[in-house]
């Protein structure tokens, strides 16, 4: 089956006792046992696990599997992308081991690994080096005989960096090294990282997979059943579990997954295409312009481009503020790959948790805009930009 067709139906197949064509709600938290340590069904605590939960577990899977392939997939679903990032992080690294993470990864991924006014995962005993993922050389110096992950954001957050994947995972994969790649940015329409050779594929679920705004979420998925099994010992004893509705909200987003994804990414390349043309932007950066610098590496991995773009202002935080602050369609928030469109800005917002010359010295700027393109109409959406580059 095609990814448009997994959408709808895979984990989801209608109930066969009552008929019911859509996965049912169960909000029960226990479940009944014959005798003790005897359960009526597969389930004992719905931490444990859920029907609900195990449909929505099943049908990312699906998502994530590589196209045409046999390869059977395990899906995990959490509470949240971190609390599927900081499982991942328990269930894979102990004291004394060292891990590769994107430079500029999420800063909620930062917060958790680095910290900055409280320590993070480091106070564990893990090391952490940061790399520039698109330059492969970099990372070849930071690869240690204790490295046991390589955390990939492609594309990253903010700036839309690209890591090859599949040279990556051939290089540097092996059974002492896992590689996990966050798919939040492109979904499993437009990537698959699992084809591309990683061993984990996460996503924050709140974005593009639930891809309304109205459910918090996260999941991961693999291709090895000892992998899988590992880290869910871990999501029952960390107990970052979604609640049955909140799975039911994920599975309905995922119905027009395909749909959507296709719309974000029309939109977006028409709004980059606008612009990358006006006199007050500097730079625009979106992997489907020529002018990307890994537009070629995009084409080659990804499906599409999606629909999430940034760009850097002329001026500075004044100009900044002043566009911000006259955007009427577009909403100033954080998140990102609901049917709306937003816009926020990195260093005060999604980023502020690194210091400030982390951020410089990535190019996190007082005047980068990202922008978080929805499904409205695409002129309407230009002519709101528009006025607020005037404004």
């Amino acid at each position: 089956m095609k990814i448009s067709t997994r959408a709808v139906h895979h984990g989801k197949e209608p109930n066969e006792l009552t008929g019911a064509v859509k996965p049912d709600i169960c909000l029960s938290s226990t479940f009944k046992q014959h005798t003790p340590g005897d359960p009526v069904g597969d389930y004992e605590y719905s931490r444990s696990g859920n029907p609900t939960r195990e449909a929505l577990e099943q049908n990312i899977a699906g998502l994530e599997r590589p196209e045409g392939a046999d390869t059977e997939c395990h899906g995990l679903a959490f509470s949240s992308g971190l609390g599927a990032t900081t499982t991942i992080l328990f269930a894979l690294l102990s004291h004394g081991d060292h891990m590769l993470c994107s430079d500029d990864v999420y800063g909620g991924t930062f917060r958790l690994i680095t910290g900055k006014d409280f320590r993070g995962f480091e106070k564990f005993g893990v090391a952490c080096d940061y790399v520039d993922m698109a330059d492969e050389e970099s990372l070849a110096g930071k690869i240690r005989e204790n490295t046991r992950l390589i955390w990939i954001e492609s594309p990253t957050n903010p700036l839309l960096k690209m890591a090859d994947i599949q040279s990556i995972t051939a290089t540097y994969g092996s059974d002492g090294v896992i590689i996990a790649v966050d798919n939040t940015f492109m979904s499993p329409y437009f990537q698959r990282p699992l084809a591309l050779g990683a061993d984990i594929a996460v996503h924050s679920t709140t974005k593009y997979i639930g891809g309304h705004s109205d459910v918090v979420g996260g999941a991961l998925v693999t291709k090895s059943r000892a992998l899988h099994e590992r880290i869910k010992h871990y999501q029952n004893a960390l107990g970052a579990t979604p609640a049955p509705f909140d799975c039911y909200m994920t599975m309905r987003g995922i119905d027009t997954l395909p749909v959507r994804m296709e719309k974000h990414q029309e939109n977006a390349m028409k709004i980059a295409g606008f612009l990358e043309e006006h006199g007050g932007v500097e730079k625009v950066i979106y992997p489907g312009l020529a002018s990307h610098p890994q537009h070629e590496l995009a084409k080659k991995q990804m499906s599409g481009f999606g629909g999430m773009l940034a760009f850097y202002l002329k001026g500075g935080l004044p100009e900044a503020r002043r566009f911000l602050e006259n955007v009427r369609l577009f909403t100033l928030a954080e998140s990102l790959g609901g049917t709306e469109s937003l816009v926020e800005h990195p260093a005060i917002m999604t980023h502020a948790s690194l210091t400030e010359e982390s951020r410089e010295a990535l190019g996190i700027s007082d005047t980068l805009i990202r922008l978080s393109v929805g499904i409205e109409d695409a002129d309407d959406l230009i002519e709101d930009l528009e006025q607020a580059l005037k404004a």
